[in-house]
């Protein structure tokens, strides 16, 4: 069973910056990729960006590109998100997601199977 701990919410103002992290301790070999998710508070949960384990594949959704970035430390076995020019509309619940997906990365839930507990963000206006 693959365990994901997210952590690094907090609120921040809008246009400020955060980084969110993801360990995955334990047992990590029947992953090859992970990937964020945000919830706001009565919306679906939703795709943010997703990397590949080898690094080499990277996939964000278009209302972040150029703000967000995605990284990994494979040592570590931990995933980070920094967030810039933050928007009060990304307040919600932050989400890490694994998988085994070979080389695509999926912008749906459904693809993704472990899951963490979600961080929450708060963007003041």
């Amino acid at each position: 069973q693959v365990q994901l701990v997210e952590s690094g919410g907090e609120l921040v103002q809008a246009g400020g910056s955060l980084r969110l992290s993801c360990a995955a301790p334990g047992r990590t070999f029947t992953i090859d990729a992970m990937a964020w998710f945000r919830q706001a508070p009565g919306k679906e949960r939703e795709f943010v960006e997703a990397i590949s384990w080898s690094h080499i594949n990277t996939y964000y959704a278009d209302s972040v590109k150029g703000r967000f970035t995605i990284s990994r430390d494979n040592a570590k076995k931990t995933m980070y998100l920094q967030m810039n020019s933050r928007k009060h509309e990304e307040t919600a619940v932050y989400y890490c997601a694994a998988d085994q997906l070979g080389r695509t990365l999926y912008d749906n839930t459904w693809s993704w199977h472990y899951w963490g507990q979600g961080t929450q963000v708060t963007v003041s206006s």
